[in-house]
């Protein structure tokens, strides 16, 4: 990685949404898995119980079911991972008088395509469940999701910092959730990222009072260090933080509720050292505060985007369309060709049409650049390119068939990109707001 003085700018682009999407909101809970984004929730003028899935290759929304005794209810400032095959959903309720009660935790099996009831339980007869709470930060290591924080009705920011074990499902308190001990200390909307063995954390509220201390979880030795952020972002809430490489990319926030930005911050982990990324000209990040960052492709490596899980993905119909991905941010070379006959591979239009040549194998693509057909000279249709590998099949095949066995799952192919999902200011009776960003470094 180059040294952060020497970070290239990167480019934001506007992803317009079709009208069968959900709203705009914030507050809301996301995360990925085999390539597709699931949002849960959040609010617009209201809190909402409604549960999508998107699809990166596709441009496309499906709404999932979110009703029955298993599903959540309306959930705010809640958490979400992907964990082999599962997502798992924890706090966000709104608070009621038998809110204190209930452990907050939800369990979707994706490929059941349907919620399963969870049934967690303590390590020890001594240690309670962990209560609802909002504005908590949840990540995985490991087997476990780590849960730190969080805004608890009457009590305020809390300190708590709880693992739940998948294997086993039990939720047991770790280190630095005793008043006085070492570590983050009470808070809420702050950001936290998995890399390794790891946990980051950064800024968010101490009561009323924005932070900008950045702590780390070593999930070996279960101790806090604390990490020098001199020349980092300023004290922030509301912000979102992802792992990309070995950097944490940190995206968005504000000191108050009314002030959010749109700065793009990279963090070297090998180097500990922080720096801001520019923009390209004319590429204009949206000020968000209280929004979802998703990172796609293979350099994006959160315990969050699992592998492959056999969850089933389903026969796309025939006239379905992919998405041009816009990451012309540095051309990769062309290896799979071979010398002769190559072209140069470009990002596919909707609107154009392609169709005289017809293609068999990858060697045979020519310099004519006007279109890819199958073997029985039919039209393949919209195309596009993950990195130089050729959608070379015809549309009617299901997802896993657009890949050869040694390719792998669909997720492996995704060019490398920040989602930004969501978040104030929102536009109400729109589709929700997303935003693509591609780094210019390789």
């Amino acid at each position: 990685m180059p040294a952060m003085s020497q970070i290239r700018p990167c480019l934001w682009t506007r992803l317009p949404q079709s009208s069968r999407s959900p709203c705009d909101r914030y507050k809301q809970a996301c995360c990925s898995y085999d390539g597709y984004v699931y949002i849960l929730g959040g609010r617009d003028n209201n809190c909402l119980r409604d549960f999508w899935r998107y699809s990166v290759v596709c441009n496309e929304w499906t709404e999932l079911n979110c009703t029955g005794e298993a599903a959540p209810e309306e959930l705010e400032e809640h958490s979400m991972v992907a964990h082999e095959g599962f997502l798992y959903v924890f706090g966000g309720m709104l608070d009621s008088a038998y809110t204190k009660w209930r452990c907050s935790l939800w369990v979707f099996d994706i490929a059941k395509q349907k919620w399963v009831r969870s049934h967690g339980k303590t390590s020890s007869p001594q240690t309670q469940l962990p209560t609802n709470r909002k504005g908590h930060s949840a990540v995985v290591v490991g087997s476990a999701m780590l849960v730190y924080g969080g805004f608890i009705d009457m009590k305020g920011s809390s300190q708590d910092f709880w693992s739940l074990n998948f294997d086993t499902m039990t939720w047991s308190l770790l280190n630095g959730s005793q008043q006085g001990s070492l570590g983050p200390g009470p808070r809420h909307s702050h950001s936290a990222m998995a890399y390794q063995s790891c946990m980051y954390l950064y800024g968010g509220l101490k009561g009323l009072q924005e932070q900008r201390d950045f702590w780390r979880w070593n999930s070996t030795s279960h101790m806090w260090t604390s990490l020098k952020n001199k020349s980092g972002p300023s004290r922030l809430m509301g912000h979102s933080a992802v792992a990309y490489k070995d950097s944490m990319l940190l995206f968005g926030g504000g000191e108050s509720q009314n002030f959010p930005k749109n700065c793009l911050w990279r963090y070297s982990i090998t180097t500990q050292t922080w720096g801001q990324v520019a923009t390209l000209p004319g590429s204009n990040p949206p000020h968000k505060i209280h929004h979802c960052c998703i990172g796609l492709g293979p350099s994006y490596k959160s315990n969050t985007s699992s592998s492959f899980s056999g969850s089933g993905l389903q026969p796309r119909p025939l006239d379905w369309k992919l998405r041009p991905f816009k990451n012309k941010c540095f051309p990769a070379p062309v290896t799979f060709l071979g010398s002769e006959g190559a072209i140069e591979l470009e990002t596919f239009s909707l609107d154009r049409c392609y169709g005289s040549k017809t293609l068999t194998q990858s060697s045979d693509l020519d310099n004519s650049k006007e279109g890819l057909m199958g073997k029985d000279g039919q039209r393949i249709g919209n195309c596009l390119t993950f990195e130089n590998k050729a959608f070379r099949k015809q549309c009617s095949c299901t997802d896993e068939d657009l890949f050869d066995e040694e390719d792998g799952d669909i997720a492996h192919h995704l060019p490398d990109q920040l989602l930004v999902l969501g978040g104030r200011p929102c536009t109400r009776h729109s589709p929700i707001s997303v935003w693509q960003m591609t780094l210019t470094d390789s």
